[in-house]
């Protein structure tokens, strides 16, 4: 089954749903029993819900697993992901270059309950090989990262990682199952946050886990209805509506984006622009193996690296909103140093290249020449 027919029929059977066209949102907090000790698929909403179940089939079979589970949000499923695959003494290595609510849960949340984590520059996969050691249980990779578009090989890394008895997890939210499959490439673990590209409208909050390991979705699913981080039954539903239309969606936003990275590259406000797709990208060829296409964010530093500046460009654009979020339909300019990674400290911002004149677009599916328009203006 290809990838677009996938996302329309996928983790749902409508025979099993009075034939319901569309997955049915089963608003109710716990199932009946006929009597006592009968075993029933669905019981308690926490630990597993019809609706839920559809999308996190759908997700495992859009990302090539076994298995899928669904979180309140991204930073939930990252959670449980971490608490089932560490415990106290065990170390991370971590990409340098990642979401900046990751970097806080690891550094002010793993790190108090007895976890080490290691962040590197794995641009270079030769380089994971000194960080290795008996102590490291998991490798927590971003490709491309948040804000900068780095990329790291996930073949060459998990080959090192595993040789080594050491699991690998993959943030795959900006590529999304259209343009990258991780464990097709060798990774145990894919997280995204559905909020953005899988939703796909700014009107849900969710994330999602997929795997191939049946004991390691024993150990998340653990996590998963032991603390109770789990979505409602309308914001699966929303994402599953989201999800049928995402191979149609991300080829807008990639072709967007193409045009929108092209057209600055070169602007005499502009820096350097920060996109997989440009040939002067260090990941550029790296991107051309992985991934099927470039993705729908860019990236890029002003001139003018001030606060004052970005603030301006910022504010006069019509078309896309000044907004946290990325993946929806509609553009969004994010200020990167005070908004996405406003947590990171200043000195770590400085070494990985987050300036106060760095901003990022999420490129919606509007009309390109609308948005290059409304870039030209803001930027003149």
């Amino acid at each position: 089954m290809k990838f677009a027919t996938r996302t329309v029929h996928s983790g749902y059977d409508s025979n099993e749903h009075n034939r319901a066209v569309m997955p049915p949102i089963y608003q109710t907090s716990c199932f009946s029993h006929q009597h006592i000790g009968e075993e029933l698929p669905f019981s308690y909403a926490r630990v597993s819900q019809p609706t839920r179940d559809a999308l996190e089939r759908c997700l495992a079979a859009l990302e090539n697993a076994r298995f899928g589970l669904a979180f309140s949000s991204g930073m939930a499923a990252i959670d449980a992901v971490l608490r089932a695959t560490l415990k106290p003494g065990d170390e991370v290595v971590a990409v340098a270059d990642l979401y900046g609510g990751a970097y806080r849960l690891l550094t002010q949340v793993m790190t108090a309950i007895g976890i080490k984590v290691t962040f590197a520059d794995l641009s270079a996969p030769a380089s994971l090989t000194p960080l290795l050691n008996e102590k490291v249980r998991l490798l927590w990779l971003e490709t491309p990262s948040n804000p900068l578009l780095g990329l790291v090989d996930i073949a060459a890394l998990s080959e090192l990682a595993h040789a080594a008895g050491v699991r690998v997890a993959v943030d795959n939210t900006f590529a999304t199952p259209y343009l990258q499959n991780p464990i097709t490439l060798g990774a145990d673990i894919v997280v995204h946050s559905a909020t953005k590209y899988l939703g796909g409208h700014s009107d849900v909050l969710l994330g999602l886990v997929a795997v191939d390991d049946e004991a390691l979705q024993q150990a998340i699913h653990f996590i998963q209805k032991s603390a109770g981080a789990v979505p409602g039954p309308q914001d699966c539903f929303l994402t599953l509506r989201g999800i049928k239309t995402l191979h149609l969606r991300m080829d807008r936003h990639c072709d967007n984006a193409e045009r929108v990275a092209g057209w600055l590259d070169g602007h005499p406000a502009v820096e350097k622009v920060f996109f997989p797709g440009l040939a002067g990208h260090p990941g550029h060829a790296l991107a051309l193996r992985q991934m099927r296409r470039m993705g729908g964010i860019v990236s890029f530093y002003l001139k003018d690296d001030s606060f004052e500046a970005a603030s301006r460009v910022a504010e006069r654009l019509r078309y896309f909103a000044l907004a946290e979020s990325l993946g929806g339909v509609e553009s969004l300019i994010n200020h990167s140093y005070t908004m996405s990674h406003g947590a990171m400290p200043p000195e770590h911002k400085a070494a990985l290249g987050i300036r106060k004149g760095l901003l990022r677009l999420s490129l919606g599916v509007e009309d390109a020449d609308d948005l290059l328009a409304d870039l030209e203006q803001a930027l003149a």
